[in-house]
């Protein structure tokens, strides 16, 4: 024999959906901004139709019925962690719908000792379902985050072309093991493209260099030597050079430079390459 809940709750599909709706909308951080209230009931009517349908056959949350509706709440959180809503405000579409549904039984079932059991059940049910919800939302803000941080990477990471043959590479921020691969990426391919024979690495952005840094900065010198370029690191701030000092790092084989003006001279001249200054007029006069 079937309990109430699964006999009742089905059949008032429209009432549930009006009360979910009730609660939902009055919600202090509705974000309608985000979603119109044509979409979030059309959305809402779709899910509760899943929901009633898994709660009419009566079966064990893992049965079909409920891995649909499952799979239905983790696209939804997916949106919702991809187009911006909070975790709160995710979580209230899940457990609004629960208060809506309590609201009916409430109302159908007047026996308290024939109620509980069954608010219970439901209880159940819909943490379990709010719990999948968390879970699949927290994914796919992380993804949206390792996302953004690779797009920032690559942003913060451009290899401008000075000079014919002359590439820079202005480095901002920290670098890791994962920045150093995009750093060098970049510039090796930049060095391909342009056939350049000269990159300079400016590490005026970079905060602090560690020994760390400075194997990562090696290795990219390395690579760039590989490629037939000459690699430069110019930014050398007093501070940091202290460091490397007592570091005991050896940058004996690498050019450095204190500033971007100083490594510009440098690539020229690794370039053969002459500027002067005539009259008011500066020209590059190739040797």
């Amino acid at each position: 024999m079937k309990s109430t809940s699964a006999t009742v709750l089905p059949k008032r599909h429209n009432e549930i959906l009006d009360l979910w709706m009730k609660y939902q909308m009055s919600d202090a951080g509705l974000r309608e901004d985000l979603m119109s209230t044509e979409a979030l009931r059309t959305e809402s009517d779709e899910l509760l139709k899943a929901v009633l349908a898994a709660i009419a056959e009566e079966t064990s949350i893992i049965a079909p019925a409920f891995e649909k509706v499952q799979d239905m709440l983790a696209d939804i959180s997916l949106s919702r962690a991809t187009n911006g809503f909070t975790p709160r405000e995710t979580a209230w579409f899940v457990f609004s719908l629960k208060d809506a549904l309590m609201d009916v039984l409430e109302k159908a079932i007047a026996d308290p000792a024939a109620l509980y059991p069954e608010v219970k059940r439901i209880n159940r049910l819909m943490d379990n379902f709010g719990l999948v919800t968390i879970e699949t939302y927290m994914r796919g803000r992380e993804d949206v985050i390792l996302r953004q941080t690779s797009e920032m990477t690559e942003i913060s990471t451009p290899v401008i072309q000075v000079w014919d043959g002359v590439l820079a590479l202005p480095i901002i921020g920290t670098l890791d093991s994962a920045r150093t691969q995009v750093v060098m990426e970049s510039l090796l391919l930049k060095i391909v493209e342009t056939g350049s024979t000269v990159a300079i690495l400016d590490i005026s952005g970079v905060p602090a260099v560690d020994s760390l840094v400075a194997q990562h900065l090696i290795k990219t010198v390395a690579a760039t030597r590989l490629m037939g370029a000459e690699c430069i690191i110019s930014g050398i701030r007093p501070e940091i050079a202290q460091t490397i000092v007592h570091l005991g790092i050896d940058l004996s084989n690498i050019i450095t430079k204190a500033s971007l003006a100083h490594a510009l001279r440098a690539a020229f001249s690794l370039s053969k390459l002459e500027v002067r200054k005539m009259g008011e007029q500066t020209k590059a006069i190739f040797q």
